[in-house]
Parts: structure tokens; sequence; C-alpha cells
């Protein structure tokens, strides 16, 4: 493998290559399957940005980022960040998700956001870690039992 990562949108040529996208097997309760983010991304046409992670041309990993999304309900906090991350056991440890947290905060700030979201299932086995090293910071705030991380993307790279 290269090394060499890239996104392409999800389209009919390479939809069943974005579903055989698997996490480790320990790993699959932090985080949903590609098919079930790729309904969402259906349902929520308006705020999923899906996205399949290449290396060369090997599918590495999926991401999906919400964009804008009324995250109260009451029409005041709008916010984006990443909704879903998956990587392959196999490219797991390459920076595949570092690219991909990199890639969801170029776009949120090509769209003029100043801030990125993530929320995480707190677990000693949890993807916390990874997110605090990118500079996450916790916000105090659970949504639907999961922990809400923020990152300035005015001082981060």
């Amino acid at each position: 493998m290269t090394n060499d990562f890239r996104l392409v949108r999800i389209t009919s040529a390479n939809i069943d290559t974005a579903i055989a996208v698997k996490v480790r097997p320990d790993q699959e309760r932090f985080v949903s399957a590609v098919v079930k983010s790729l309904a969402e991304a259906y349902v929520y046409p308006d705020v999923a940005w899906p996205r399949l992670i290449l290396d060369g041309d090997q599918p590495v990993g999926f991401l999906m980022a919400f964009l804008d999304i009324d995250w109260n309900g009451k029409g005041v906090d709008f916010r984006s960040g990443l909704w879903r991350l998956n990587v392959t056991p196999e490219a797991q440890g390459r920076g595949v998700g570092s690219f991909a947290v990199a890639s969801v905060a170029a776009e949120i700030r090509r769209r003029g956001g100043a801030k990125m979201y993530v929320t995480w299932e707190p677990a000693e086995d949890g993807p916390e870690n990874f997110y605090r090293k990118l500079g996450f910071e916790l916000t105090g705030e659970q949504s639907d039992g999961e922990t809400v991380g923020v990152l300035d993307l005015t001082i981060s790279g």
C-alpha cells in the first residue's frame, strides 16, 4: 500500500466497494456499517457527506460527515462534523483516520465553518484517544449517550 489517500464520491460504480468496507469485529459496536450510513445519507441528503477512502485504487475506509445540522432541533445551533469513520483492519495505524479527519475539516472550512464536531461511545477501548490526539476537546455534552468532542478549526491545521 502506498499511503496515497484520496476521497471519492459514492456512485453506482463503487457502491459495492464502499459497502464492503468493514472494521475489526471488536470495533463494530462503535461504528455503524457502511450500508446503514448510506441509507442515512439517502434519508438526509442535505446534511450527509459520504465518501469512500482509497489508497491508490485500494479501498481502505469510509467516512460520512454531517454538514450544518440543527443540533438540538431548535434552529439555533447548527453544527458540522464527522458522523462516521470506518477503516479496514489492514489499513488501521497507517494514517487513514487522520486523513479522514483532516479531509472533513477542510470541507467544513471550505464551507465557512470554524468548528468540527464528533461523538463517540465512552469506553476504554473506544476511539476517544484517537480523537483527543487529533486535538478534539470535550464539550461536556452528551448526544444519545455518546461523548461530544469539538475541534477548533481556526487554530488547528
